[in-house]
């Protein structure tokens, strides 16, 4: 390739989307150093701050989700797609991407369709064990599908699709420390069993109210936790726990600047179930409690959580149910090293490592094959 190759990488939303297209966009770079890459994602979205952290240039269109409750409200959702699929058009005929990768979110479904109506190769990248709409629409022009769970014919033509995983942040991998190492460091005893909590950056409502609900049986548990309760409900968070008193063995935080540390240091993992916070999972080998979110399109969470469920991979607690059984659950299970070891083998069977690599050498193939 004389000239340096030009690729689109569209989608965002949520972190569970924008880690993956940061990683695959690093190997693509890895790869072929001179790659111009461009990433397509949505106004006032996380990835118009993220991608640029990590050094790429973005361009937002005016998209949004449909609302299935208040279908009048879609008239002004009609109005954006109509907007985001002429600016795709103009930012490709701008840009002259060789071939378009979606990663899922609101801008990938535009971005990718225009792409393909305009002859420019596309590869999704389809994150969950249950694949959305878009996807499914998309598939049918794409030239590949990349899949993070087996049976996914499902929803694709086999012939496309490639089983690659998830990518995952590479600093979780590389994390140097021990486990003794890593919990020493957060000042907690290494002989002692260490639960971590997380409910991603925002933060999971129910995980935090049955951590509230249970303070009384996690300072008489000799589990220690490690609870990142979200940014958004920190501060009353805070104020509870001053009035009600923090156990000894619960450090709070609203963000863990360092996870590679953090699961280092934990024996056991709550999380809810999106398709990256699992792939870390799996491939961490980490045993996990999962309690899937029910806000999320077409129950997706539920899925990814069932698919390692049924493979002894995780254990599950519906949100629903979680006040009332996630908190002695997890501290029973957190001391019981046979359940531990069983779930935390079949997690990183399940693992699927240079997920990323073996994503950027796709597009790079099917680049040359032009």
């Amino acid at each position: 390739m004389n000239q340096p190759i030009r690729v689109i990488v569209s989608g965002g939303g949520t972190g569970g989307h924008i880690f993956p297209a940061i990683s695959i966009a690093n190997a693509i770079k890895a790869l072929q150093p001179d790659a111009e890459i461009l990433f397509v994602g949505a106004e006032g979205r996380m990835e118009m701050q993220r991608v640029p952290a990590a050094g790429y240039k973005i361009i937002g269109l005016p998209i949004a989700g449909f609302d299935r409750k208040h279908l009048l409200r879609n008239i002004s959702v009609l109005w954006k797609l109509w907007k985001s699929r002429r600016m795709a058009r103009r930012i490709i005929n701008e840009f002259h991407p060789q071939i378009a990768v979606g990663v899922g979110g609101y801008a990938s479904g535009p971005t990718l369709n225009v792409a393909a109506s305009m002859k420019v190769p596309t590869l999704i990248q389809e994150q969950n064990s249950f694949a959305g709409v878009t996807n499914k629409l998309l598939a049918k022009s794409a030239k590949k599908i990349c899949v993070a769970y087996e049976g996914m014919e499902r929803f694709f033509p086999q012939e496309k699709i490639m089983l690659t995983g998830n990518p995952v942040r590479q600093q979780l991998i590389d994390c140097k420390l021990s486990r003794a190492e890593a919990v020493t460091k957060i000042g907690f005893n290494p002989i002692r069993p260490v639960l971590l909590i997380i409910g991603g950056s925002l933060g999971a409502r129910t995980i935090n109210e049955s951590v509230i609900s249970n303070l009384s049986r996690i300072a008489d548990s000799k589990v220690q936790v490690i609870w990142q309760t979200g940014g958004y409900y920190f501060e009353a968070i805070k104020e509870t726990l001053s009035a009600k008193g923090c156990p000894a063995n619960l450090k709070v935080t609203d963000f863990i600047n360092h996870m590679d540390e953090a699961y280092r240091a934990a024996d056991l993992v709550i999380s809810r179930a999106g398709a990256s916070s699992i792939s870390e999972l799996c491939l961490l080998g980490k045993p996990s409690i999962l309690v899937p979110s029910p806000n999320v399109a077409e129950d997706h969470q539920t899925h990814n959580a069932m698919a390692l469920v049924n493979k002894e991979a995780a254990l599950m607690v519906r949100d629903v149910e979680a006040q009332e059984k996630l908190i002695p659950l997890a501290l029973t299970v957190a001391t019981d090293d046979t359940v531990l070891k069983r779930l935390g083998e079949n997690a990183k069977a399940m693992g699927l490592p240079d997920s990323a690599n073996i994503i950027a050498k796709e597009v790079l193939k099917l680049i040359s094959n032009i």
